[in-house]
């Protein structure tokens, strides 16, 4: 059954810039359009905008800021730019590359300046790929809060965000061009709302078990930690209007899922020199590598899952996030005064769990690198007492989607743009690349917010220039 409609009925009203979905995106393309003096109006389904933004850490990456600057760290878009490439093995897409990480910095000191959203950046530990600290989260370092931020900030802007509201089609002309949105309600009712511009700000496909199983059927069966709204529509409604699709494949993963509870544990837990065991004891890749990337690598270990280890000095710096906090009061954390304790109380030998991580040691002494390629230099040796996390792998969210230009306009297969249908966040095709090692720290919320603020000011500026 078609989703898009071809219908001449009337529209119940008719609005400037309509935008599908209130997470980082949505929000962002609200407040440009807004500030460009175009009104837009947010369809979110659920009561509340929550959705992928608030299951995040709420952290974004973005060079030359003024919080990097504050904090005495050097960094530019060009060397953002190649950080981002070289994680997606050449692959992500240099147009929407160049528009991201340049506007990566201006967009973190707009939401600061112009919106009070106090952005500062996580000075006392990297991420992988990253070659500058340029992670900017909020006071809580958490989705939920950045989220509640930018709904407090579209709301003081006198923007309309309609709750409840499930967009199940669009209506669109001949052409290609978006004439409205049809929405459901939770009573059952539609309602016909016609647009002159539309952006999709609805995320991927991660909660369509049909779409995950076509494009990334390694993780067909694997937890999905994202929002259940992220039902692809997005590239469903792109694809009937001619839209083309790009990296589907691609997606994020996660390693580092507190097993049964379901709370993500922060991968500074392995980056400030903790590792990751199976079930036997034994380490089983190169950690260092990307969260991304370790799902698969932890869901292919016996039973699907592994143990993080650490210890307390790691645990503090862990403790910054929300999640970990979360993490400690459910009871997902151990803590153990020595090596013996901590094999005892994670059901595996000691001689092994004493092997590895004396191995461990002596690479950190030696500054050497492993046989699974990471490097150990400059890390401090563990020291009781010792932590550990039992985890899974999961599906974060989907990084493919519809292919956009540098202004955020949906491209037909011919590279020729949609009349007025414009996409952000995961929605958009990424900058991963095809797959999962082509994630960098950051690259969901870094398309949602920089691409959520030029759609909603590209799809203003195009309903202005209209007679």
């Amino acid at each position: 059954m078609s989703r898009i409609l071809t219908d001449d009925l009337p529209f119940a009203l008719t609005v400037p810039v309509a935008i599908v979905g209130g997470g980082a995106a949505g929000l962002c393309a609200a407040l440009a359009a807004k500030e460009a003096g175009v009104d837009a109006v947010v369809f979110e389904r659920d009561a509340l905008p929550q959705g992928s933004t608030a299951l995040s850490a709420g952290l974004i990456p973005a060079a030359g800021t003024a919080a990097q600057r504050a904090a005495g760290i050097a960094d530019s878009a060009a060397s953002f730019a190649r950080d981002i490439q070289a994680k997606a093995h050449g692959a992500a897409d240099p147009e929407v590359l160049a528009t991201v990480t340049q506007g990566a910095g201006p967009a973190i000191d707009w939401l600061t300046e112009r919106h009070g959203l106090a952005f500062t950046v996580i000075a006392d530990f990297s991420y992988p790929g990253h070659s500058a600290r340029r992670m900017h989260g909020l006071a809580s370092r958490s989705g939920a809060e950045l989220v509640d931020r930018l709904r407090a900030a579209a709301e003081a802007a006198g923007i309309d965000i309609v709750g409840a509201a499930h967009v199940t089609a669009l209506v669109a002309a001949p052409d290609g061009r978006v004439r409205g949105l049809v929405v459901a309600r939770p009573d059952g009712s539609e309602e016909r709302i016609g647009c002159d511009a539309l952006v999709l700000a609805c995320n991927g496909y991660g909660g369509n078990k049909t779409l995950v199983a076509e494009h990334i059927p390694a993780l067909k069966d694997a937890l999905y930690f994202g929002h259940p709204g992220n039902q692809g529509d997005a590239v469903i409604w792109g694809q009937e209007l001619g839209a083309a699709l790009r990296h589907m494949s691609g997606h994020q993963g996660h390693g580092s899922v507190a097993h049964p509870h379901g709370i993500l544990v922060s991968w500074a837990v392995i980056m400030e020199g903790g590792c990751q065991v199976n079930a036997l004891g034994e380490r089983f890749w190169n950690e260092a590598s990307g969260y991304s990337e370790a799902a698969l690598a932890v869901l292919g270990q016996p039973g699907g899952i592994a143990w993080d280890l650490f210890d307390a000095r790691i645990a503090g710096i862990a403790r910054q996030f929300e999640d970990f906090r979360r993490a400690e009061a459910a009871g997902a954390v151990l803590q153990v005064e020595s090596m013996d304790e901590l094999a005892t109380r994670i059901s595996i030998p000691r001689q092994v769990i004493r092997a590895t991580l004396e191995s461990i040691a002596d690479l950190k002494r030696r500054r050497a690198t492993d046989g699974f390629g990471r490097d150990w230099s400059g890390l401090p040796d563990l020291a009781p007492p010792y932590l550990a996390v039992k985890v899974t792998g999961a599906l974060f969210h989907t990084q493919g989607g519809l292919a956009v230009d540098g202004a955020a306009r949906v491209l037909r297969s011919d590279g020729r743009p949609l009349p007025n249908l414009f996409a952000a966040g995961g929605a958009a095709v990424g900058v991963s690349g095809p797959d999962a090692a082509g994630y960098l720290s950051g690259n969901g919320l870094l398309t949602a917010v920089v691409l959520g603020r030029i759609a909603g000011a590209d799809a203003a500026r195009l309903v202005s220039a209209e007679p």
